[in-house]
């Protein structure tokens, strides 16, 4: 999963970074694609860490998701007009999220159940 999401990472840049090219200033271009995948990593991170306590990550899965669909969107406009092209363009995002995903569902599915401990203690009962 971290080679895709790396290498995924690594072929999207150039595209983002050309994008950039034409509405900021060069010195900060090079810098731009990290709009995408700062969110995206901190967001993959957050769930992740959720996974493993066995918790909901909601708010993190649709960051993850804007982030991978904002970047996937660029890549794309920065291609070629082929069907080609736009796939090839699109596919490092796809498949870095699937590995994710995959990742993420084997961490919960490997994880054993916890056992539900009560929030709060019966104070009404008497000790004993």
């Amino acid at each position: 999963m971290t080679t895709v999401s790396a290498f995924s990472g690594i072929i999207a840049y150039d595209p983002l970074r050309h994008v950039a090219q034409r509405y900021s200033p060069a010195s900060t271009a090079s810098w731009w694609p990290l709009l995408v995948y700062g969110p995206w990593a901190v967001a993959s991170l957050s769930i992740l860490r959720a996974a493993l306590h066995q918790r909901r990550a909601l708010h993190s899965w649709a960051v993850v998701l804007l982030f991978s669909f904002a970047g996937m969107l660029l890549c794309v406009a920065e291609a070629p007009r082929h069907y080609t092209d736009m796939t090839a363009a699109a596919l490092p995002t796809v498949a870095a999220l699937a590995c994710f995903q995959q990742m993420v569902r084997c961490i919960t599915l490997t994880r054993p159940l916890r056992r539900a401990k009560p929030r709060h203690r019966n104070h009404g009962q008497p000790p004993g």
